[in-house]
């Protein structure tokens, strides 16, 4: 499930653009490789960060990875139910499962349309 509506980083993040904000998350390709998180570290309300720059984490029963900022600028608002319910990255990685939201600093780049992102996963997945 690839919502089209969406643009995606090969390093499987997704953000939903409005205006000047961008909703940030990890896709489903990506919280099922992961397996069941039990922990999601993310950044402060006022951190900044270039596209492409650590900002975070997750760990899950297999696993930690880090996860990379798909546009550059400031964290506006972080998901607070995160910290006691990690799990909602697994069960809405496109919903309830957002992670941060951006105010965007200069135009994304570099990003992937669904189908882009769908052949990241197709290669991946081989």
């Amino acid at each position: 499930m690839i919502p089209d509506d969406l643009l995606y980083a090969k390093s499987h993040e997704w953000c939903l653009i409005k205006g000047d904000i961008a909703t940030v998350g990890i896709t489903q390709f990506a919280q099922e490789q992961l397996g069941d998180l039990t922990f999601v570290e993310l950044p402060e309300v006022g951190d900044t960060f270039e596209a492409g720059a650590e900002m975070g984490s997750v760990e899950s029963v297999k696993a930690a990875s880090e996860i990379y900022s798909p546009v550059s600028g400031e964290v506006i608002e972080v998901n607070e139910a995160l910290a006691d319910a990690p799990e909602k990255v697994n069960e809405e990685p496109y919903g309830g499962g957002w992670m941060l939201k951006f105010r965007i600093k200069g135009a994304p780049e570099g990003l992937l349309d669904a189908d882009g992102y769908a052949a990241v996963v197709e290669a991946e997945s081989h």
